[in-house]
Parts: structure tokens; sequence; C-alpha cells
């Protein structure tokens, strides 16, 4: 990966600015963050996938490395207090730990599928061009058809959740096709829980906003040379993962 010519608190000032931010905002939203990560995070070259490892990672059942390169049809699993950032194509993610991500490609070099078949992921998406098809993320409970979009999910036995961070998604229960929405939001405005039993039509259920943050949207958009839709950092108090 190239050095990045910015200080961290640079970093921090840049990116706030080339969003819209205010610059006072950055020292405080970022800087902590960036500062754990160890590295400034800056768009991966072509022929790097991971920004951070830590803790054990497999990928396709063998153990990962930082120079681990991962292509879009790949499974990838996280251990307990292991945590994965990582770049395919147009798209970024932060996978927690205890998790599993199967991935499908569409083409040599984008994702088609995610299937997260335990644990948690952020990921930002970026948008197809004409030809690259569609992108579905499917958890234990339900299907997300995804359109450029931010999206926080985890998958669990008894349900799941969904938080559309921004962008629009189309959520639909596995098991009841009447249980289905469309979801729009600018900023973490309607997450979700997707049951797994329940009443036909109401398996879908208002959440809270949990277990990931703004801070963590704006590294992994700026791995792909991104920043978040976000109006302003400074009138919006940053949501903390709760875990």
């Amino acid at each position: 990966m190239k050095s990045s010519p910015f200080t961290r608190r640079e970093f921090v000032r840049y990116s706030l600015m080339a969003a819209g931010y205010s610059l006072t905002a950055g020292s405080s939203l970022l800087a902590p963050l960036v500062h754990a990560l160890g590295k400034v995070p800056t768009k991966l070259d072509d022929g790097e996938s991971i920004f951070t490892l830590s803790g054990k990672v497999k990928i396709n059942g063998k153990k990962a490395s930082d120079s681990s390169i991962i292509t879009a049809n790949d499974t990838i699993e996280t251990d307990s207090n292991s945590q994965l950032i990582f770049v395919v194509g147009k798209d970024a993610h932060i996978l927690r730990e205890n998790s599993k991500l199967i991935l499908t490609d569409n083409t040599s070099s984008l994702e088609a599928g995610l299937q997260l078949a335990k644990g948690k992921v952020l990921s930002v998406f970026g948008k197809r061009g004409q030809g690259e098809g569609s992108l579905k993320l499917k958890t234990t409970t339900a299907t997300i058809g995804i359109r450029g979009t931010g999206v926080y999910s985890e998958s669990h036995q008894d349900h799941s959740y969904v938080c559309t961070c921004y962008g629009q998604t189309e959520i639909a229960s596995l098991t009841d096709p009447s249980s289905s929405e469309i979801v729009t939001t600018t900023h973490h405005d309607a997450p979700r829980y997707i049951l797994k039993d329940g009443k036909a039509g109401s398996l879908i259920e208002a959440a809270p906003m949990k277990n990931h943050t703004d801070e963590e949207l704006m590294i992994i958009e700026a791995l792909v040379g991104r920043a978040p839709p976000f109006s302003s950092l400074m009138q919006y108090n940053a949501p903390r993962r709760g875990y």
C-alpha cells in the first residue's frame, strides 16, 4: 500500500473537508479510531485486499495474513477476539469476531452475493454500472437487496439485524414472502430485526441503531476512495458500538 502523504490529524481534517464536514469535528470523531488501527485509511492499491487483520482469520480454510488476497468468491472466517477490515472491488467490509462470510462473484472482481452465515459485518457497497448485475446479502433469516449503500448486519440463530446506514435496501424474510420492506435512509433511520418465527407478514420489526459507528463507515469508505453521504457530523451525536 502506498504511504499516505498525510499525518493522522491531517487525514481527519482532509477527509472531513472532502465530505463537507466542519474541521473542528475531525480530531474528536476519527482520530481515536485511526490511532487504534495504527494507520491512516487511504484507498488500497490494486492487488491489495486487507487494511487491518487482528487475531485468527481464515480465508477458504487457510490462515490469512496482512498480504492475503481476497477475491469475490472466497469464504472468510474470524475467531474470537479477531477482526478483518478488507476490500473486494468496489466494496469494503469490517468483519467482526466469530463470524463467517461467504462471497459469490459476478465478474472477476465484483461481489454478486454475500452470505453472513454467522456473526456481524459492516459493509459499504459501490454502485454497479450497466452490465455489472445486482447484489444481495443473505443472513440466517433474510435476504437484502443492495443498491450502492452502507449496511450493518448481524446473523443469529433466531433473528437477523439489519441497519441500512444510508441508501436503499430491499429486505425480505427467507421463510415468509409476505414479510418484506423497501428501506430508504440517509443516516441509520430505519434499523430492522428480521425474525425466524412469528406471524406471517410481521417478521420484520423496528430495531435500535447499535454496534457500529459513523467513524467506521468513514474508514471503510476511504479504503475504496469514497466518503459517506452524511450531511453534518457536527450536529449528530455519533453512535457508538454497544458491546
